[in-house]
């Protein structure tokens, strides 16, 4: 059985179905990505793992372990850093980390060990008898990941961990992820950065509607993206509405997308069209001052299968 196994599984709240029938397998060292628009399911994906949310139907196991009938033992094996910073503003670093390390049952030499260990991870062992309340948010953020590590987890579950951090901070946290992933922990990472989980991914699953719609490593994923070819056109004006119309009714062209002087064409085929493209355009006096064909990725296959960009 997979590392972690999700079968059916079923919440509502209400008479709102956030998870619908989820099926969901990842394998023990991975670094799975998880993506989806708000309201995808993705948070109660998450809270239902780690034992926060009680499952409605259906199954989820970890490690062999059942979350429904042993939380307690899942809990212990995993180490959850939520969107929401969970540290004490008024202890200093390593207070807060000793604070969580001894909810794990961490004591003595083996605590002030793991707790030195993670806080040097994170880079913050200088900082270490500072408190919160003087860190900038990458610090913040750093601090709740060690919070989260220092039992040395088999499962680290980081729900978007950069949210609001300078890009040096970021860097550190993905080389964190990378590293904590060669010291053996399997990692799930949501995020609304796409550059970020396509970076550092072993697999991908996108999430719409309570459903996993996708699930693959990125050149799979690709390969489903390149289904759909995008051109990004830039004009000198506005297009005329009935340029518009007529380039929607060519029989090549799936969809028009109009932004400003910006035309977004899409297409099985944009070199097939291409050229009629270029006509219709020409015969509407439109004025051509750039034109792009974008190779299809991530963020074309999410916006193919869920309508939405990722940031939505």
């Amino acid at each position: 059985m997979s590392f972690i196994h999700i079968k059916n599984a079923v919440k509502r709240y209400d008479t709102k179905l956030s998870v619908d029938h989820l099926n969901l397998s990842i394998e023990e060292g991975e670094i799975f990505g998880l993506l989806g628009p708000n309201g995808a399911g993705k948070s109660t994906t998450i809270k239902m793992l780690c034992g926060l949310t009680l499952i409605d139907h259906g199954e989820i196991t970890v490690d062999g372990v059942s979350v429904a009938k042993a939380a307690f033992k899942v809990k212990s094996k995993l180490g959850l850093v939520p969107q929401e910073l969970a540290i004490y503003e008024t202890l200093s670093a390593r207070e807060n980390v000793t604070f969580f390390a001894k909810l794990y049952g961490l004591r003595g030499q083996e605590l002030q060990r793991q707790v030195d260990e993670a806080l040097a991870f994170v880079g913050l062992i200088d900082k270490e008898n500072d408190k919160p309340a003087t860190f900038s948010g990458g610090m913040k953020r750093r601090l709740n990941i060690a919070c989260a590590i220092m039992h040395r987890p088999k499962l680290i579950i980081m729900d978007e961990p950069t949210v609001g951090i300078d890009p040096q901070s970021r860097n550190h946290i993905l080389e964190s992820v990378r590293e904590l992933n060669r010291l053996g922990s399997t990692i799930i990472y949501t995020s609304h950065y796409m550059e970020e989980v396509e970076a550092i991914s072993t697999r991908v699953g996108i999430m719409d509607y309570g459903r996993l719609i996708a699930c693959g490593t990125r050149q799979e994923l690709i390969e489903q993206a390149a289904q759909e070819e995008k051109v990004v056109i830039l004009t000198d004006s506005s297009v005329s509405e009935a340029a518009i119309q007529e380039l929607e009714l060519h029989p090549m062209i799936e969809r028009i997308v109009r932004d400003g002087r910006t035309i977004e064409a899409y297409s099985k085929s944009t070199q097939a069209c291409l050229q009629d493209i270029l006509f219709v355009l020409s015969n509407h006096q439109v004025k051509i001052q750039s034109l792009n064909r974008v190779e299809p990725d991530l963020e074309s296959l999410f916006l193919l299968l869920t309508g939405r960009t990722l940031r939505d």
